[in-house]
């Protein structure tokens, strides 16, 4: 399937969305938010790489910030926070540039790598928006982590690509139908700046229909 520019989602969202499919309903469906120091950390983070339209050259290497980017076949758009186009033979033609280059995409996050593979998703879904957009392949990319400030290389395997492809479909039939899924809680919930909203202590409490047939059977 080929989605249609004004069905596209934000690209971002599949991070929260790999995270917790319900935040990501309450902040692309419901348009709910609150901030927490890790989202403002990160918001200030990513100002500093989004500077849209930049294009810095070092010779061999052009770094461009801010890019934008989307794809037909998951249906969503966005930016990178950093595209690094490097001389090599077995590139692509870049307009204006002599030579081929090959695509590199680099994501900012605040903290360190993550026990969950969230940001490796949204880094693959990235890439195959660029693998779309300039016919070309690309085999890896890297996560750049604010507080140790290392790269964090990820490979692109077919494994990574099936779940973000997966992910896109689920992203759009539960906007499509405008549904938000009941929470998993988990440690998780602890580091959510939508915590509060959320409330996922009251999805742990039986439901009224459950109660009131556990009562009627034990009443009869």
């Amino acid at each position: 399937m080929m989605y249609v520019e004004e069905d596209y989602l934000m690209l971002s969202g599949i991070q929260h969305f790999a995270f917790c499919r319900r935040q990501w309903a309450m902040i692309h469906i419901e348009q709910q938010w609150a901030e927490n120091y890790r989202t403002t950390a990160g918001e200030l983070m990513h100002k500093k790489a989004h500077e849209e339209g930049s294009f810095e050259k070092r010779g061999g290497l052009l770094i461009v910030r801010g890019l934008r980017i989307s794809s037909r076949e998951l249906g969503l758009s966005g930016q990178c926070d950093v595209v690094e186009f490097r001389q090599d033979e077995s590139g692509v033609d870049l307009f204006g540039y002599d030579g081929k280059w090959k695509v590199t995409p680099i994501e900012y996050k605040r903290g360190m790598p993550k026990e969950n593979n969230a940001d490796e998703v949204q880094l693959c879904a990235q890439a195959i928006c660029l693998e779309e957009m300039f016919q070309t392949g690309i085999a890896e990319g890297y996560l750049y982590y604010g507080e140790n400030k290392r790269r964090s290389h990820v490979e692109f395997t077919d494994g990574l690509r099936e779940e973000v492809k997966k992910m896109a479909e689920e992203m759009h039939d539960l906007f499509h139908r405008g549904y938000t899924p009941n929470v998993k809680p988990g440690k998780q919930c602890k580091s959510c700046s939508l915590e509060n909203l959320c409330v996922p202590k009251l999805q742990k409490t039986t439901k009224v229909r459950e109660y009131m047939e556990k009562h009627i059977k034990i009443n009869d």
